[in-house]
């Protein structure tokens, strides 16, 4: 059966900490053109904020998703089509490989059936993500396309995600891991805020991930970057 992000664009990430652009609506994020919807964030996120986003997504036909960064949050509604779960490969705390990961087994029951791993390669340093997960950043090209072929081969992830968040990554590196994959399904986010910079990343990774541009400049900035993605074609 073939997961649905393998016919994915553009995911738009929502910060359940953050408001919307001034004069936006969640119809006007819905009416973006985005395949997927992600509900998640690195700091402040409670289960009444995500909660709150899941309500206002809920009658909308744009698949949705939890990325829960805590097992403590994660939110059981039916509105969601399912959970996509990072796992930090570039961690230099095993909490955010696995540790995590086994809190959330033992203190819940896991819907495996709609939990999905997202493997994480974290990009820049100065980033929240990067901070909090104890990321190494500094990472070659060939480094990156190794990750990429370990997460594929050896931990069978049907996801590789490269994020860069907070700024737009070094092609270079995107097509690196785009090289060291063959089914998995290439994520990118970080710094994409416009239809060029979309397209361009969109050239290298199956889907392009969006998110402070919706909260900081709102949906139609958002539209554009679908576009790019769409047109970049990797």
């Amino acid at each position: 059966m073939t997961a649905p992000w393998a016919d994915w664009d553009h995911v738009l990430k929502v910060d359940p900490d953050k408001d919307l652009a001034d004069g936006d609506s969640f119809d006007d994020v819905m009416e973006t053109g985005t395949d997927a919807i992600e509900v998640g964030g690195t700091l402040d996120v409670t289960s009444e904020k995500l909660e709150r986003v899941i309500d206002a997504c809920r009658r909308y036909d744009v698949p949705l998703y939890q990325e829960p960064n805590d097992p403590t949050v994660v939110v059981d509604d039916d509105a969601l089509a399912g959970y996509l779960v990072p796992t930090v490969l570039n961690t230099a705390d095993p909490f955010f490989l696995v540790g995590a990961h086994k809190e959330w087994a033992r203190i819940a029951d896991v819907p495996w059936a709609k939990t999905t791993l997202e493997a994480y390669i974290v990009m820049n340093p100065e980033a929240s993500v990067a901070q909090f997960a104890q990321a190494d950043c500094d990472q070659r090209p060939d480094d990156v396309r190794a990750y990429a072929q370990v997460a594929e081969r050896f931990f069978g992830q049907d996801i590789v995600y490269v994020e860069y968040s907070g700024t737009l990554g070094d092609p270079e590196v995107v097509a690196a891991a785009q090289d060291g994959t063959d089914d998995a399904t290439l994520f990118y986010g970080g710094g994409v805020h416009d239809y060029d910079s979309a397209r361009q990343m969109g050239e290298h990774a199956d889907v392009v991930v969006v998110g402070d541009l919706l909260h900081e400049e709102g949906c139609a900035a958002v539209a554009e970057t679908v576009r790019g993605a769409q047109d970049g074609g990797a």
